[in-house]
């Protein structure tokens, strides 16, 4: 018999999810980065590259809440976060309130590779991004910071949807998996916040035991449940990507409520792109098969 030939890398990413209805430029952006990301591993690149270049894409493209189109905060200043995880040996790295960067997901890979930590936050996370000449954003007139009156701290939302949030996760031709995400939070949030997108198990995960897992949503409540990692458990003990994602998502809002989005492949290559909110920009590519769209599987209650 010959040499079994690699398998096709796999690809999925995501813009966020929420009520509205993503436009025409967001899908084609989203198709720009998964095709972006996938010609890294097409090349021979590895998966963590993959999702790296892909979220990176997003992140500068300015039609997301993630790098130049970060959202700002109660006191004027857009602040944040971004991850991303290997899965060959678990290796991971993360970034949270960080300022002026283009991309953080750059930073976090930096915060990955080149520390022994894995979550930086504020000015040592930008400090880091100069010493490893990581973008900075473009000068835009941006107001300064301006102080917030104490009944907005004393009368701050809990529920906090992180509607644009971007994600990636992809398998290799060697079989690895990766996971990416990266955020600006949301509108006008409380200074100081952080929500799951750099936390590693709660909005992002990646094992090549399991799977890779990348979400967006309502970031307290996928903070609590650990919502990545219960999904790459799940796969783990042998459910399909379809049916690991649904019964973490079902499990959330019936815990404890919240809305959530999640981009889930399986070590196999199985994927799945899941929501319980009417919308979720997002796509796959797998060899020469891609679709990207506004919405694919909408979790309901039965």
């Amino acid at each position: 018999m010959g040499r079994r030939r690699p398998a096709s890398p796999v690809m999925l990413v995501h813009g966020g999810c929420g009520a509205s209805r993503p436009t025409a430029r967001h899908l084609a952006t989203i198709r720009q980065a998964l095709d972006a990301g996938y010609a890294v591993m097409d090349a021979g690149g590895s998966s963590v590259d993959a999702v790296e270049h892909a979220v990176a894409a997003l992140e500068t493209s300015g039609r997301f809440n993630a790098g130049k189109g970060a959202k700002r905060q109660m006191d004027g200043v857009a602040r944040m976060d971004a991850s991303l995880m290997d899965g060959r040996d678990l290796a991971a790295g993360a970034v949270a309130a960080i300022e002026g960067i283009l991309t953080p997901i750059r930073v976090a890979r930096c915060v990955m590779e080149r520390t022994p930590h894995v979550l930086l936050v504020g000015e040592s996370a930008g400090h880091l991004a100069r010493i490893h000449q990581v973008a900075g954003l473009p000068a835009v007139g941006a107001p300064g910071r301006r102080p917030i009156a104490a009944r907005v701290w004393r009368d701050a939302y809990r529920r906090v949807v992180e509607t644009g949030t971007v994600g990636a996760v992809a398998r290799d031709r060697d079989g690895h998996v990766a996971a990416a995400t990266s955020t600006g939070g949301i509108h006008r949030m409380l200074p100081g916040r952080v929500g799951d997108s750099p936390l590693i198990g709660a909005g992002t995960y990646a094992d090549d035991g399991s799977g890779a897992v990348s979400l967006t949503g309502t970031g307290e409540t996928i903070i609590r449940m650990g919502l990545a990692k219960e999904i790459a458990s799940s796969l783990e003990r042998g459910l399909s990507p379809r049916a690991a994602g649904t019964r973490a998502l079902l499990r959330m809002r019936r815990r404890i409520g919240g809305e959530a989005g999640a981009i889930v492949l399986s070590s196999s290559g199985g994927y799945a792109l899941l929501h319980t909110t009417p919308y979720m920009a997002s796509g796959y590519r797998v060899g020469q098969t891609a679709r990207v769209s506004s919405r694919f599987q909408r979790v309901r209650e039965t």
